[in-house]
């Protein structure tokens, strides 16, 4: 597995935060999951599509493991794994959302944050939903599937609007409790030109349209969340975390940055580096992701 990356000032130690879609947990357990997790071994893992039911979740040597599967069979499904069970556990089909707009995606295994029990922190595992192309941009025979007059793109629009007011009160939820929050997970957007390999195609693509990337811009800020791989790598083309299966995009390195860390202030300021674990061939692949792993310096 190739490992790239990317260090901060004073890297001295602390925790490891990793985020992972592993695009069905039972197959990248045969592919190799396991090993990955053994060897890295980071404090808290965040996983996004387990894509299975309950039953077949299985076990993670070494975690306690949080994890939210959904209503949907074979979709969705979020996990947490932490090293010391965590003080408490939240998921929308225990905890409905409290925002209004998010009750059609409650039980689809799309949301859930732990408190840590060895750190004053909140972490939160999200899979965003991929949506889809505005009507306008819907051209018959140039799609890979069927137009549907933009019912994906609007869903999807619904859930980033409820879903910011959720995440604020969230977020501020933990700073009453002493503690940090960090959102973690697939978002399936791209927030800058750096994050996409071919750019300006892709501002007529899901996942980089503007009203997605203005989203994102709404939920960062200096005083709210901070895009901590944005601030490690800087001003500059990647760290990208996910390629096509079609063709060599993964070999030529044509990718997005679509998973991410978010992380209120005083967590980003103690961001010390980030790595992709981006496997060396395409035929050792885990998923069509790799882990997203950023260390923590301790309070």
């Amino acid at each position: 597995m190739v490992m790239v990356q990317l260090r901060g000032p004073g890297d001295d130690g602390g925790f490891e935060v990793a985020s992972f879609n592993v695009n069905g947990i039972r197959a990248a357990r045969r592919r190799g999951f396991g090993d990955w997790l053994a060897h890295r071994g980071p404090e808290v893992v965040a996983i996004q599509e387990l894509r299975c039911g309950a039953a077949d979740v299985g076990g993670f040597p070494g975690y306690h493991a949080a994890y939210d599967v959904g209503s949907i069979p074979g979709r969705n499904g979020v996990a947490v794994l932490t090293r010391v069970e965590p003080v408490a556990v939240r998921s929308w089909d225990v905890t409905p959302p409290v925002a209004r707009g998010l009750g059609e995606f409650a039980t689809e295994g799309r949301y859930l944050e732990v408190d840590l029990a060895d750190r004053p922190l909140t972490v939160a595992s999200l899979y965003l939903p991929k949506g889809g192309l505005p009507a306008d941009l819907q051209k018959p025979g140039s799609m890979r599937e069927k137009p549907d007059g933009g019912a994906k793109h609007a869903r999807k629009m619904r859930f980033l609007a409820a879903f910011a007011r959720e995440l604020d009160r969230n977020r501020r939820a933990a700073l009453r409790a002493g503690r940090e929050f960090l959102l973690v997970g697939d978002l399936n957007i791209a927030h800058r030109e750096h994050d996409v390999t071919n750019w300006r195609p892709a501002r007529k693509m899901e996942g980089f349209l503007p009203e997605e990337r203005e989203w994102f811009g709404s939920i960062i800020g200096p005083r709210r969340l901070i895009d901590v791989v944005r601030r490690l790598h800087g001003d500059r083309p990647g760290p990208l975390t996910w390629w096509s299966w079609a063709g060599e995009s993964f070999t030529k390195d044509v990718g997005w940055r679509i998973d991410h860390q978010l992380a209120t202030p005083g967590l980003a300021r103690r961001a010390r580096s980030v790595r992709v674990d981006k496997e060396p061939a395409a035929d050792r692949r885990l998923s069509d992701h790799a882990p997203l792993v950023v260390r923590y310096a301790e309070a």
